[in-house]
């Protein structure tokens, strides 16, 4: 291990990870690995980044659409090799969780999402956060930050969760939530968004990550 240690962290929607996410990569001098993993996987792939980040940690059935129409995908060790139904999703997932630990093994940084916690796993140069709340105050916090009417935020907010907790739990056949998997789990509807971060920031400290 090289890098200068990883920061994970999982949130559910309204749950503050887009702001909080950066905001700890900053403090800490690390870059926030966030758009860059579906543009190294849809380059990898050979998909239109479009397509990488409308499906990034979904079941990507649109991605695997336009994959299949070509009949065969790029294969990392070189080569092609057919697409299958049964292939797809293990395909896209394998090819985020080796970029995900490049990022670990490399230069280090904080990756949201792509249920980094389970792929990187118990390094002494990681740590795992997740952040949640109860459903009501993250739809209150999702309007309030987005301004979009609340039935449509709401009907947003279930689907994302739904979507997200479904992918790990058939990806990983784990509860995404369950609190063995980080090392902290925040109420980041309980505090500002700037305690969250700087709670963030004390337990990688303490973990030798970042600056």
């Amino acid at each position: 291990m090289t890098g200068r240690g990883v920061v994970t962290i999982s949130a559910s929607y309204g749950a503050g990870g887009a702001e909080v996410g950066p905001a700890v990569a900053v403090r800490l001098g690390l870059v926030f690995h966030n758009r860059v993993i579906p543009a190294q996987v849809a380059g990898r792939l050979g998909v239109p980044l479009a397509e990488a980040e409308a499906n990034d940690e979904t079941v990507a059935r649109g991605l695997w659409r336009v994959v299949a129409s070509l009949g065969a995908m790029p294969d990392p060790m070189g080569g092609v090799v057919p697409v299958t139904e049964q292939l797809d999703e293990r395909t896209f997932r394998q090819q985020t969780e080796r970029v995900v630990r490049e990022i670990a093994d490399g230069p280090g940084g904080v990756v949201l999402g792509r249920a980094a916690a389970l792929v990187v796993g118990d390094r002494p140069d990681a740590l795992h956060v997740r952040l949640d709340g109860p459903a009501e105050r993250r739809l209150e916090a999702a309007v309030g930050r987005i301004g979009r009417p609340r039935e449509e935020v709401r009907r947003e907010l279930r689907a994302n969760d739904a979507a997200r907790e479904g992918y790990v739990r058939r990806a990983y056949r784990v509860d995404p939530v369950a609190a063995h998997n980080y090392h902290l789990v925040i109420d980041s509807t309980a505090l500002p968004l700037q305690t969250v971060v700087d709670l963030v920031v004390t337990a990688a400290r303490a973990r030798g990550i970042g600056d």
